[in-house]
């Protein structure tokens, strides 16, 4: 006989506002690819974030786009990448944090989020590039906001990354913890830990995207990361509760 049961829910399932930002950036890659390379290449200066062009001097005047491009630009490199490795790895990394945050803040709020998060991007990488005049282009500060955004309540009983959850919907609404206990946490520091040091480690050097090896805008990881962090609370609809700090989920919050 059939049990009675229902499957259980499993734990990737993607959010209509994860699915919007993945089809949207694997469209505009993909109306890139049918470009002229001349063409495509004066996508990348319109749209791409270039630090240059914040500078005073003549040169600043000479990048497409004019004065709405200063404003665009800070969010609009985020749709961009170099080529499919690029890509393909922006998306897995942020399937599985984005789908949570998604989850948990719905559409409208995880659009902004997004938004947000990759604004803060670039202004780290502005301010740590302040002549440069390459454009820096992908997604990667708004995926690292994502994270930062999920490990406030991932690690929670009940959660994404605790050893016991419930279903998705259940999972994404498990009370976060506030700034001070996440960075109390002891999976949560882990996390912090290993994320920095390979940024950090890697940023000093260079990856290769496609055929050419291009420099990790690092700078613009942790701007992203850091937004998401300590901007989390003022996005998340879930009230917050007061229980105690649950090591991860090894044991459930008390009950009154």
């Amino acid at each position: 006989m059939d049990s009675p049961q229902s499957p259980r829910e499993p734990i990737l399932t993607i959010p209509f506002g994860m699915t919007a930002v993945l089809v949207i950036m694997a469209g505009i890659h993909g109306l890139r690819a049918l470009l002229p390379l001349a063409t495509d290449q004066e996508v990348i200066w319109t749209f791409g974030f270039v630090p240059a062009r914040y500078d005073a001097s003549v040169l600043a005047g000479q990048f497409p786009g004019g004065v709405g491009a200063e404003i665009w630009t800070f969010l609009t490199y985020a749709f961009l990448h170099a080529d499919i490795t690029h890509i393909a790895f922006n998306m897995l990394w942020m399937l599985p944090f984005g789908s949570a945050v998604a989850r948990r803040f719905g559409t409208m709020r995880f659009f902004a989020f997004f938004a947000v998060t990759a604004i803060a991007g670039a202004f780290a990488h502005l301010v740590t590039h302040q002549h440069e005049v390459a454009p820096m282009i992908g997604a990667s500060a708004a995926v690292s906001g994502m994270m930062a955004a999920a490990i406030r309540f991932a690690f929670q009983y009940g959660s994404f990354l605790s050893f016991r959850r419930g279903d998705a919907a259940a999972a994404a609404r498990v009370p976060a913890l506030s700034l001070i206990k996440s960075l109390q946490n002891s999976s949560v520091l882990g996390f912090l830990a290993v994320w920095f040091g390979l940024n950090i480690i890697t940023g000093l050097g260079a990856i290769a995207i496609g055929a050419s090896a291009q420099s990790i805008a690092w700078q613009a990881h942790i701007g992203g990361f850091v937004a998401g962090l300590l901007l989390f609370s003022l996005f998340d609809p879930v009230p917050r509760a007061i229980v105690q700090d649950n090591k991860a989920g090894v044991s459930p919050p008390a009950a009154d």
